[in-house]
């Protein structure tokens, strides 16, 4: 994928962050009202998991990842921390599995332009992955579909 290198990168990260949260309710639009976490499937496509790490009253910390074993339930790369702030509407990826979070890697806040490249980059990655998710057709229910199929056996 080609680097996109935008001439204001706060705005942008700013506007992305708004689409990465619209986009994150169109996929899973009772995202508030998961109480552990929630599978989403799509026809001849690995599993799509949802954790929900941390809840407060305005924010929510989630894992979102791929799962492409079912049977011993692991979950593989792409998988990334993303925090929602419910009341600003904006969604920010903390960390992805390959790499650590903002704070651990720039322990000096006068890298201003190396942390908001770093976070440019988390985020348009999840900006791009949410996109491929919605054009799969990934839907998501509260059942676990291992649940879900033995019901149905």
């Amino acid at each position: 994928m080609a680097l996109v290198e935008p001439v204001n990168k706060s705005i942008c990260l700013e506007q992305v962050c708004a689409s990465n949260y619209r986009k994150l309710f169109r996929l899973i639009p009772d995202l508030t009202s998961l109480k552990d976490g929630a599978t989403g499937l799509a026809p001849r496509h690995s599993d799509l998991r949802i954790r929900i790490i941390e809840r407060t009253p305005y924010t929510l910390t989630i894992e979102l990842s791929h799962c492409f074993n079912y049977e011993l339930n692991t979950s593989i790369a792409p998988a990334v921390t993303i925090r929602i702030y419910l009341d600003a509407q904006l969604a920010e990826v903390l960390n992805d599995s390959v790499r650590a979070g903002v704070s651990q890697v720039y322990k000096n806040s006068s890298a201003s332009k190396e942390i908001m490249n770093y976070k440019w980059r988390l985020n348009y990655f999840l900006l791009k992955w949410l996109d491929h998710c919605l054009a799969t057709g990934y839907c998501f229910n509260n059942v676990d579909p291992l649940i879900n199929s033995l019901i149905k056996a």
